[in-house]
């Protein structure tokens, strides 16, 4: 897989990878990443034509499902990591 160009974008870190006749594009965003894998047909070769593929509403849907993975990951961990009551240490005087 080799890296064949970034996309500019003011929130995401926007990567388009290349292997096998198939385009990835990656996007990341703090501690999470998705992929998404395109097949290489007339219509879609290179970077430029990627970008125009990432219309608003693709971004967006990204975006929306990034903050859903984020959310996953706290509900996740809030359920393994209870809270613990502050009144279980001893009240020292």
């Amino acid at each position: 897989m080799r890296i064949i160009g970034e996309i500019a974008h003011p929130t995401l870190k926007i990567t388009v990878f290349q292997m096998n006749n198939k385009l990835s594009v990656q996007f990341e965003s703090g501690m999470y990443a998705q992929i998404y894998r395109i097949r290489e047909q007339a219509e879609v070769r290179t970077v430029a034509d990627i970008q125009k593929l990432l219309d608003q509403t693709f971004l967006e849907a990204v975006n929306d499902e990034l903050n859903r993975m984020h959310r996953i990951k706290n509900e996740a961990f809030a359920r393994f990591l209870p809270v613990e009551d502050e009144d279980e240490f001893e009240e020292i005087i």
